[in-house]
């Protein structure tokens, strides 16, 4: 298996470069000049590293591929909800993923830029804040952070018909 595994590491490191290379292709000269070739040094490096350090074992990579599956490093960090409760008033449920490395103090910027959205989508001139709360919800086995709150949209004063 382990030379199965040497014999394969250099054809995938070939693909690699290559894949990243034909996705240069279609660019002009002078933004491909401009870019790095960072991420294709950095995953070449990556893989050989492993390599030398004998991690590309079946077993190694069956928990890692547990791991990324279980933390989702690509999925949003906050789940939102909106609820419309009556005509110009809407419940914001926000959910942060259980798994998260940050983002512990983006709750209040996250529910206000969903209230922003619904303004503009509505084509209301700014809405009314009229309950936020943020907590901790305790689940097992791993609490995470929450928070809700309800607006009032406001249409123009000055101009009810818009």
């Amino acid at each position: 298996m382990r030379r199965a595994i040497r014999a394969s590491t250099p054809l995938l490191l070939i693909m690699l470069t290559a894949c990243s290379w034909l996705g240069n292709a279609g660019r002009e000269a002078t933004q491909v000049a401009k870019e790095s070739p960072g991420p294709t040094a950095g995953t070449v490096g990556g893989l050989w590293m492993l390599q030398q350090l004998g991690y590309l074992k079946p077993e190694y990579l069956a928990g890692g591929l547990i791991a990324y599956s279980i933390y989702d490093p690509f999925a949003p960090t906050w789940e939102i909800r909106v609820t419309e409760l009556d005509t110009g008033y809407c419940r914001i449920d926000l959910n942060m993923k259980r798994l998260a490395t940050g983002g512990d103090g983006e709750a209040r910027q996250t529910f206000l830029r969903t209230a922003r959205s619904l303004v503009e989508k509505g084509g209301y001139v700014g809405f009314d804040e009229l309950r936020y709360e943020e907590g901790i919800d305790s689940t097992r086995p791993f609490a995470h952070r929450v928070a809700s709150g309800e607006i009032r949209l406001v249409k123009s004063r000055q101009f009810p018909g818009l």
